[in-house]
């Protein structure tokens, strides 16, 4: 399977971040697979009830169509109210014969940082067949649970979306790395990292919310990185083994083993 991972620094306004997946999907060539990062609809660091959107808003119904008109599966972070009266971090998952969506289950209230003040939590586990793999989803701070993954290998995931706004911070993007690596040897399964690019890259200043590091990457069931990007904007095009999982479950079978 072939996976376009889009690094970017999302802008704070929705209609210029739906131009970059518009083109990113011209792009992105013959990839099944379009990943975009966690809060792609807008940056974090702003507001985000006035931006929020049902998922069949105007901004999701783009992603939608265009999804629809390429043939591809896309995957992008947005946000939808909560009627609780906060937001929803919501993965919309669109197209190639899928229309889902995941909402974040684990909230990052870590490192001085409280997305629950603003953001209600997710409780459903998401997993999609395309072109007969089955894909597992996950948000950024989720990557920090393994029940999470290994519940979604249960459920038959052999590659895991990750899109994600990671914060930045001393040893952050090291954490990011080994959590990654870490995901993929405890499901046994592909793990696609994909994250918002550092935005001081594009002349932006430092943030105290999660605006992003950059260093998308892709892991392998044995948890080896195939595939990376560094901390400014970038499009990276993947070929998955789905081969793979069968394999790295015969070698390391935690799955099986397992006994909690």
């Amino acid at each position: 399977m072939r996976i376009a991972m889009s690094q970017f620094a999302a802008d704070p306004n929705p209609e210029r971040n739906l131009d970059h997946i518009r083109e990113t999907i011209r792009q992105s060539g013959d990839a099944s697979i379009v990943v975009f990062p966690e809060a792609t609809m807008a940056c974090f660091g702003i507001p985000l009830g006035p931006i929020a959107e049902p998922l069949d808003g105007p901004w999701a119904t783009t992603v939608r169509e265009l999804a629809e008109g390429s043939g591809k599966l896309v995957v992008a972070g947005m946000f939808t109210p909560s009627p609780d009266g906060r937001v929803t971090n919501t993965l919309l998952i669109t197209g190639r014969g899928v229309d889902t969506y995941y909402d974040k289950i684990h909230l990052f209230d870590a490192f001085g940082f409280t997305e629950s003040a603003t953001v209600a939590p997710g409780e459903r586990i998401v997993v999609s067949e395309v072109d007969d793999v089955t894909v597992g989803f996950a948000t950024c701070y989720d990557i920090r649970f393994p029940g999470l993954f290994q519940r979604l290998a249960d459920e038959g995931a052999v590659i895991t979306i990750v899109p994600a706004s990671w914060g930045s911070g001393p040893g952050k993007r090291e954490q990011w790395e080994l959590l990654a690596r870490a995901r993929a040897l405890d499901s046994t399964t592909w793990i696609v990292a994909c994250g918002q690019a550092d935005p001081t890259t594009v002349g932006r200043k430092p943030s105290k919310a999660p605006t992003g590091i950059g260093y998308s990457l892709v892991a392998s069931p044995l948890g080896e990185i195939r595939a990376q990007l560094g901390p400014e904007p970038g499009l990276r095009i993947v070929d998955v083994d789905t081969s793979e999982v069968t394999e790295a479950r015969k070698i390391v079978p935690v799955l099986a083993n397992r006994k909690f």
